[in-house]
Parts: C-alpha cells; sequence; structure tokens
C-alpha cells in the first residue's frame, strides 16, 4: 500500500476516533494487523472469559490463533453438536468478560452500522458481554449511515451467503435483491450510535483491508 494512502487511513481514522469518543466509545487506530492484535490482547487479561460473533477480520488478522494459544477460557459456538448446546453457548456468551467481533461498517461520525442474521452478534454488541471489542479494516469505513448499508448489501452480503452456502438471491446474483428468503443473513438492521455504558465498546481500526 501507497504511503499517501496509510497517511490518508491514519488521519481519517484520527477523525473517528474523535466522534467514536463524542458516543462514549474508545478507539484506536493500528496501522496494520499484527500492531492491531497486540493492541486486542492487551487489553484483555489473560484469565478472563471471551466469546465472539462471526467475522472473517478476527481471523484474517490471526487474532484467532493467538487467543487459543494463550490462557484465556473460550466460548466457542462451534464446539456445540446439538442445537441446545448452540442455544446455550449463545446464553453464556452473553456473560463474557469480552466480546469480540468487527462491524460491517463504520460511519465518518462515529455510528456503527451492523446487519445480522441469527441476531447473536449484534445482541452482544447492544447488552450482554462486559466489554466489546471490534477490529475493524478501513475498507469498513463509510461517510453515513445511508452509504453504510449500501455498502454492506452490495459489499458484504452477497460474499458472505456464498461463504456461508445459503440460498438467497445475492449468492446466485452478486446483488443485492432485499429478499425475504428464509436463509437470508439480513434479519437485523442495528445502528449504534452511543454507548450507555462510558468506553465498554473499543473500536481497533486497521490501516489495511480485511473483510467483507
Amino acid at each position: 500500500m501507497s504511503l499517501p494512502k496509510h497517511e490518508f487511513y491514519s488521519r481519517q481514522a484520527a477523525t473517528i476516533i474523535k466522534n467514536l469518543e463524542k458516543r462514549n466509545m474508545e478507539g484506536y487506530y493500528c496501522p496494520d494487523a499484527a500492531t492491531a492484535v497486540q493492541t486486542a490482547l492487551s487489553l484483555m487479561p489473560e484469565s478472563s472469559v471471551i466469546s465472539w460473533g462471526g467475522s472473517m477480520t478476527i481471523e484474517e488478522t490471526g487474532l484467532m490463533e493467538q487467543l487459543r494459544s494463550r490462557n484465556y477460557t473460550l466460548i466457542d459456538r462451534m464446539t456445540a453438536t446439538t442445537p441446545e448446546e448452540r442455544r446455550e453457548i449463545y446464553a453464556k456468551a452473553t456473560l463474557a468478560d469480552y466480546y469480540l467481533m468487527s462491524t460491517n461498517a463504520i460511519t465518518l461520525d462515529g455510528q456503527l452500522v451492523n446487519i445480522d442474521g441469527a441476531g447473536n452478534r449484534v445482541a452482544c454488541l447492544i447488552h450482554g458481554p462486559e466489554h466489546v471489542i471490534i477490529l475493524a479494516g478501513m475498507n469498513k469505513v463509510c461517510p453515513d449511515v445511508e452509504s453504510a448499508f449500501k455498502r454492506i448489501k452490495n459489499s458484504a452480503t452477497p460474499p458472505n451467503t456464498i461463504r456461508l452456502d445459503c440460498k438467497t438471491p445475492c449468492s446466485v446474483s452478486g446483488v443485492c435483491g432485499n429478499c425475504l428468503s428464509p436463509e437470508t443473513i439480513c434479519c437485523q438492521e442495528v445502528i449504534t450510535r452511543y454507548s450507555r455504558v462510558k468506553g465498554r465498546i473499543k473500536v481497533i481500526l486497521i490501516g489495511e483491508e480485511f473483510g467483507f
């Protein structure tokens, strides 16, 4: 990536971080994935209970690998073998010390915009875990809420339905059809404009592109 683009990301992130502060959220800027992972780990003391929502960013940055090699108690829904176990794990995740996720989009004025399928990810963002740590590449930045939803529906949801093998119109055409398909992953639309608990939500912006 060119030096001007790195500098652009840095300056843009500084603007977003100031706006996050106004919304009772904390922001950090890291120029690369390695720094972002170390920042996230520094915020979570060993022996903490940690869970997470589905996120390509967490995988791509290497954070998941680091979590599994350290002294944390991990609540992983992928270990469930029955619907009952999965439901129990979802419930336990709401009591985690730290919940990790990305955001589908973040606006320049510091609002988090997400669309979810099952709703477990946005549920934990809204309420439950004591701390929420969000990792987001600067490719997730949008000028405003309207453009954020357009980005999600046209650039994030279609590849995610392909990844998850969902039978939806966008998985076939690559274009959002605003569908009501039984397998749609666009069930919940959530805008986080303010954190009631100061500093509960921490956003780590990464000067690279990750996720969809």
